[in-house]
């Protein structure tokens, strides 16, 4: 196991670079690397580890929920309490739109809505997958239980809190100019057994449309990493993806970037950051 400054390093996440800091904490070093439909591209986004890290640490300061976070060690680094991770991504939907809608579409979720990509739905959907550094699948609240990854009274009160964050989130969102189409949580437990929020909240854990060019029915401009899976998307090489992954081929080699993009990308992350938190990102 290396050791460096941070502490003893630990693994490499999509994302993320996590260490042993003491015997109590961990170190996220959050880095520029972009992952999409679960695979870490070739090509970094510069400063795109910095707005996560502070973006995360503006929403765990603020939202007024109990989480795992210490303090923030560098720019893009963040010392954090060890949680014994639950292993469910706790996803709330707003909107029709990502997987929830090609699930829709193909008949593999029933909602009473009528099938228009990007339009609001009745109420906060609280949609969950597994947790997985491979490929994250949908899993059901019963599945969870019968699992035993949360007792239902766990979940239940996951399930609350996962929505409650989503609807403040919305409102310092719309106060921004702002939609919160969607929102991914985890949460973890301490030592005494206290559920926290954990791990991060930003860019790549929520999707940003500005409202106003917001409409129904078409794909949406979206302030996080979407415009990567709409470029993966236009490219073929999701269609590849997904073919390699139902016959269990391997994943095929992701494309680089275009350069254009990863500066789109790049000053769409730190537009977002700002915007919500009034702070400034350093140059």
């Amino acid at each position: 196991m290396k050791t460096s400054a941070k502490g003893k390093f630990i693994r490499s996440g999509k994302v993320k670079d996590i260490y042993d800091f003491d015997s109590g904490h961990l170190l996220f070093h959050f880095t520029d690397r972009v992952s999409a439909f679960d695979v870490v591209l070739p090509t970094p986004i510069p400063r795109k580890g910095e707005a996560l890290c502070k973006m995360g640490a503006y929403w765990f300061e603020t939202l007024g929920v109990p989480n795992h976070m210490v303090r923030l060690e560098g720019p893009d680094t963040m010392v954090v309490e060890k949680l014994k991770m639950i292993m469910v991504e706790c996803v709330v939907r707003g909107y029709l739109y990502g997987s929830l809608f090609e699930r829709l579409s193909k008949g593999e979720v029933s909602l009473p809505v009528p099938k228009v990509l990007a339009s609001k739905l009745p109420s906060p959907y609280f949609d969950p997958t597994t947790k997985s550094e491979v490929h994250d699948e949908p899993i059901t609240e019963a599945q969870i239980v019968q699992q035993r990854l949360m007792t239902s009274p766990e979940l239940k009160r996951v399930k609350a809190s996962t929505i409650d964050v989503y609807e403040k989130m919305s409102t310092r969102a719309r106060g921004a100019g702002f939609i919160l189409a969607d929102l991914k949580l985890e949460f973890g437990k301490d030592a005494k057994g206290k559920i926290l929020m954990a791990d991060s909240i930003g860019p790549d854990e929520f999707r940003m449309w500005p409202a106003d060019s917001y409409a129904p029915g078409k794909t949406q401009e979206s302030y996080d990493k979407q415009p990567v899976r709409d470029w993966l998307q236009s490219s073929g090489y999701k269609a590849k993806l997904d073919a390699a992954r139902k016959a269990g081929k391997p994943v095929p080699p992701p494309p680089e970037l275009p350069s254009e993009l990863v500066a789109e990308v790049s000053r769409r992350y730190v537009h977002v950051y700002e915007s919500i938190t009034g702070r400034k990102l350093s140059k």
